[in-house]
């Protein structure tokens, strides 16, 4: 089974903190986070994530300290520092340490994601787009079209639509659509899933004449252009 994204958040600073949970979260990412530096060496090592982003001062261990032990036991997990230090030395000792990118505070959102995309496009070989029938969708620039008509999807949206084209021709249960598009367990009194695919199918399917979105019942859903 393939998982979402996940990334790991180190950051002391509470607000900055709950910030880039819910930010990164709403793009569909999944979010571990912590406000302490050795516990933040303790999760990087015992799961496997796309990413981890540190803040450099953190109490325990600090952020370069955390990246220095990584390194030492060949852990090559891509890393980005968050740190109000700006000045070249400290850049310098921050991609020294093994850090892959630095990010000055205060920092655009915007900017954060676009490097985290850089970093997840350059770790990763797999191919960049995933083709179901007419549907097209671009893992990098997280476009989506179908015969040639671009189709504008929220991030919930596309995170669903992506889990379903990576898992295209088969069935996907509810379950599975919780744990790695929603990052948490499955209510079986919401319908919160069902509400979305409904979303996506007035988008992917109902302006084409051909229908990809289909429902097992009492299963799941699969994506093709079979039934």
């Amino acid at each position: 089974m393939l998982r979402r994204v996940r990334i790991l958040v180190v950051e002391d600073e509470a607000p900055v903190r709950h910030f880039l949970e819910r930010g990164l979260r709403e793009q569909g990412y999944a979010v571990d986070s912590t406000a302490d530096g050795d516990d933040g060496l303790r999760l990087a090592r015992a799961h496997a994530y796309d990413v981890a982003i540190f803040d450099v001062m953190l109490p325990g261990r600090d952020g370069l300290d955390v990246v220095r032990e990584l390194r030492a036991g060949e852990d090559a997990t891509p890393v980005i520092l968050l740190t109000a230090r700006d000045a070249v030395e400290d850049l310098v000792a921050g991609l020294d340490a093994g850090a892959n990118d630095y990010i000055a505070k205060p920092f655009a959102f915007a900017e954060l994601l676009a490097r985290l995309r850089a970093l997840l496009r350059r770790g990763s070989p797999a191919a960049s787009v995933l083709q179901v029938g007419s549907l097209r969708i671009d893992l990098a620039a997280r476009a989506v079209e179908r015969e040639g008509v671009k189709i504008e999807l929220t991030a919930r949206e596309y995170s669903l639509l992506e889990y379903l084209a990576r898992h295209a021709g088969h069935v996907v249960t509810r379950t599975m659509i919780a744990e790695h598009v929603w990052d948490t367990r499955y209510d079986t009194y919401s319908n919160v899933i069902d509400v979305y695919i409904r979303y996506l199918r007035r988008k992917i399917d109902d302006p084409f004449e051909t229908r990809l979105i289909h429902t097992r019942r009492g299963v799941g859903y699969v994506l093709g252009e079979g039934r």
